[in-house]
């Protein structure tokens, strides 16, 4: 995703990516047709509520398909209803609304966690096949967009057109987060080990992201991808049974206590539309 910087005095130009690249505040948005940014400012704040949300979106999704014992293939269907109904409120909104927004994204969570879990352990296909597909899912996804707008970075999110495409990557990049979670608890590390893996992950691209000209839009969906299986196995430490390895925390008690925890941060970090090439900082 293209990210804008703004300085006061001075500017580089960053050659990966063809935008400017500022020394102090950082700045990542996409823009509505109205000329306004419909996504975040990715700041700290922003990285801090994504991951507390695809925790809740693990939490919850187990909550309905296994605690409501609804199944895997219609939790996914009543979740990708959710997701329907929500992005369709947001494409058809001309301005930034972070309680929107961020219901959108637990929306994929949600559902990423109840398709994984289908595409793994309903389909027979196990967490290495689930996770193949997925991810052929998702570069479909940003190879389509790719195509049609040249980019995709979320500069190019100035239609509606344009505004699925990045609906249906994230959607598919939240659910190969869960299965590549899954993947990881499964091989033997456990949850801590999962935890320390896509942590140290993180870390790797926040320092590439410092100290490199690596593109900007690679690492943002990298960093998007590698903060959904954390959030998974932070999730499943709190739900999952003290035999498997979890704390036996109630998954209703953990969804509400989750949802409280980013209502909260979307207030104490103020979360602002982001700006875009053309625009001056919000």
């Amino acid at each position: 995703m293209q990210l804008i910087e703004y300085v006061p005095a001075r500017a580089r130009l960053d050659d990966n990516d063809g935008v400017v690249m500022p020394l102090k505040e950082k700045r990542m948005g996409g823009v509505s047709r109205s000329g306004h940014s419909k996504v975040p400012a990715v700041t700290l704040g922003f990285w801090i509520i994504k991951i507390a949300a695809t925790t809740l979106g693990e939490t919850g999704g187990d909550a309905v398909s296994m605690s409501l014992n609804l199944g895997y293939a219609v939790s996914s269907v009543l979740f990708i209803g959710l997701f329907v109904v929500a992005v369709a409120l947001q494409i058809a909104v001309r301005s930034f609304h972070p309680f929107l927004y961020w219901l959108v994204i637990i929306a994929t969570t949600t559902a990423g966690t109840t398709m994984a879990d289908f595409a793994d352990r309903s389909l027979g296909i196990g967490y290495a096949g689930g996770t193949a597909i997925l991810f052929a899912l998702l570069m479909a996804a940003l190879g389509t967009w790719h195509r049609s707008a040249g980019s995709v970075s979320v500069a190019t999110v100035n239609s509606p057109k344009i505004e699925m495409f990045y609906w249906v990557a994230i959607l598919f990049s939240q659910t190969l987060g869960t299965a590549l979670g899954d993947w990881m608890a499964g091989t033997g590390l456990g949850y801590e080990g999962g935890v320390l893996v896509f942590g140290a992950g993180l870390a790797a691209i926040a320092a590439a992201y410092f100290f490199s000209n690596v593109s900007r839009t690679l690492l943002f969906w990298s960093a998007f991808i590698l903060t959904r299986p954390l959030g998974a196995t932070v999730g499943d430490f709190l739900d999952k049974p003290v035999a498997d390895g979890g704390l036996a925390i109630s998954r209703f008690s953990v969804s509400a206590l989750l949802a409280l925890f980013m209502v909260a941060c979307i207030f104490i970090f103020r979360q602002r539309a982001g700006s875009h090439p053309g625009t001056s900082p919000s």
